[in-house]
């Protein structure tokens, strides 16, 4: 583990210090209060050992500065007092501290400690892991892998202010209930999963991919302008017919999309619903000419 230590008496410190590494441990040493709570900010040990008394933050407002800071790893904190009176040790506790020694150290009752401290910071850092694994979870969709219609709301939920430019795409599988009934479900899944990864592959690591319900997707295109934007979804799907995904029951005979843009230029706020809507108008739009073909929603007279 990396473990901070913060005393203001320097044999104190060389002891814990001593009795740190000696359990195997790295070490950063403070001088104080304040510089312990910088040091931490800055190298985000997993277990500090700080003195009660000390200039500057004392160690009860060091572990509050701890427990308030909220970072993602847990960190365990251990107090050092003089005397180990109950009034320390419960001020202690009730600050976030998770353990306490007294003075003189006795590197066999930190040993011990660390331990424990090690146990817990890991224990932690699986259920960090866990949850972050369960939120990812939750906002993907679990055919395609592409973000799902949770993710959706939320990314669309921080473009509110309209102070970047943004476009929103529609795509639907052209001819995809035939090819189903042809081909059967489990083809169909897999054709869902190769134009997900063709969509996913033909945008920028800024964009984003959400299957939208069914056989249709979004598209998240940050920073595009209608005429950049047409440009990429004539790319993604030139790139899904070429996969060349046999389809007898389309024209074209393999499997195709079409595609409806609508851009919120920056500075001009928009609805999301109404983009969303606009897309879609400019989806319909594109199926009625003839599918296989991508339409701009300002390129036609909807209201």
């Amino acid at each position: 583990m990396k473990i901070l230590i913060a005393d203001d008496d320097q044999i104190s410190r060389m002891i814990t210090k001593a009795a740190v590494e000696q359990s195997g441990h790295d070490c950063i040493v403070a001088v104080d209060g304040d510089s312990a709570w910088q040091l931490f900010q800055e190298h985000s040990p997993e277990a500090v050992v700080t003195d009660l008394m000390m200039p500057g933050l004392n160690g009860l407002d060091l572990c509050r500065a701890i427990r308030a800071a909220g970072k993602d790893r847990y960190t365990y904190v251990i107090l050092v007092t003089s005397h180990g009176s109950r009034k320390d040790v419960l001020a202690g506790m009730e600050a976030g501290a998770d353990d306490y020694v007294t003075k003189p150290l006795d590197p066999f009752s930190l040993h011990i400690r660390l331990l424990a401290a090690q146990r817990i910071t890991s224990l932690h850092a699986d259920l960090a892991r866990y949850r972050s694994a369960l939120t990812e979870q939750a906002r993907t969709d679990p055919l395609t892998k592409v973000h799902n219609r949770l993710k959706l709301s939320e990314d669309l939920g921080e473009l509110h202010d309209g102070s970047h430019g943004y476009c929103l795409a529609m795509v639907d599988v052209d001819n995809f209930k035939s090819y189903n009934d042809i081909y059967g479900h489990q083809a169909g899944d897999a054709a869902l999963v190769a134009i997900a990864d063709t969509l996913a592959s033909q945008v920028r690591a800024t964009d984003a991919v959400y299957r939208f319900g069914g056989e249709e997707f979004l598209l998240l295109l940050r920073e595009q302008s209608a005429a950049t934007a047409d440009l990429v979804m004539e790319r993604v799907r030139s790139a899904v017919h070429d996969l060349t995904i046999e389809h007898s029951g389309d024209p074209d005979g393999v499997l195709t999309i079409s595609a409806g843009i609508a851009a919120s230029p920056g500075g001009h706020p928009a609805g999301t619903e109404h983009l969303l809507r606009e897309a879609d108008l400019a989806l319909y739009a594109a199926k009625a000419a003839g599918r296989n073909r991508v339409a701009l929603a300002d390129s036609f007279h909807a209201e």
